[in-house]
């Protein structure tokens, strides 16, 4: 049991804008019956259907509020409490202090505030935040992004997937992903702010931070539109010497 493999499948992992064939940021997180949504960025909701329904997820685990990595909580909503879904009971829904009145403030068009409760059994993160979800053991932290913002690391036994959210390079992130197996980091920036504060890693800062936590592996996602892949990949590889994968959408990679 220990050692059994889990799976990371990704949904989409454009910024700051759908792309065509590419949502923006979503993941599922699949070990045996326990399925949890990570980050519902928009266009998401459409590919995870085609690996499970709302009312069979676990819980949707939220990084942070800007609409790349939440927007697409808003039909989720609609499609949990008015279409053909019919809850046992709302989802569990962890995210950012704030996060249930930041949906009513979208969905509410009346006097009356709709009932995000009865989609979603909210959980407000903080640092160091941790939740048992069926077979899976998340722990959040707190990183350095321009709004409250959090990476997790997720462990099935002995198996382990960090991911970053959106971040510029910080020691909470280092620490979270500490030996870990599988590291998910961002590298949307092309360069490095020259004036004003870093909110993202660039691709040497993802090969930087995989190096010092001594990751296993490293999954470069959310690539900025003035790079490709292809660019992110070569140069993070350039200050990581493990594998180095593109977190193409669609891709399973199975965390062991």
């Amino acid at each position: 049991m220990g050692n059994e493999p889990f799976s990371l499948t990704v949904l989409g992992c454009a910024t700051p804008y759908p792309g065509a064939d590419n949502p923006c940021s979503g993941y599922l997180v699949s070990s045996g019956d326990t399925r949890v949504w990570m980050d519902a960025g928009s266009g998401t909701l459409g590919p995870l259907q085609r690996h499970v329904r709302l009312d069979e997820l676990d819980a949707i685990w939220i990084s942070h509020l800007h609409a790349d990595h939440s927007a697409d909580l808003l039909t989720a909503y609609y499609g949990a409490l008015y279409a053909d879904i019919r809850l046992a009971a709302p989802i569990p829904l962890y995210g950012p202090v704030g996060i249930a009145d930041r949906l009513a403030g979208f969905l509410t068009n009346t006097p009356t505030r709709s009932p995000i409760e009865s989609a979603f059994a909210v959980t407000e993160l903080h640092d160091g935040h941790q939740a048992t979800i069926g077979s899976l053991r998340l722990t959040s932290r707190a990183v350095a992004h321009d709004v409250p913002g959090f990476a997790v690391r997720i462990e099935a036994g002995d198996r382990s997937l960090v991911y970053s959210g959106d971040t510029a390079p910080c020691p909470s992130l280092t620490e979270l992903a500490e030996g870990c197996d599988v590291l998910l980091c961002e590298a949307e920036s092309a360069q490095a702010p020259v004036e004003g504060e870093q909110v993202h890693h660039t691709p040497e800062d993802t090969g930087d931070t995989a190096r010092r936590a001594r990751a296993g592996r490293l999954i470069v996602t959310h690539v900025g539109r003035f790079l490709t892949p292809q660019q992110a990949v070569a140069r993070a590889s350039a200050r990581f010497d493990g594998p180095v994968e593109y977190a193409a959408p669609g891709a399973t990679f199975t965390v062991h």
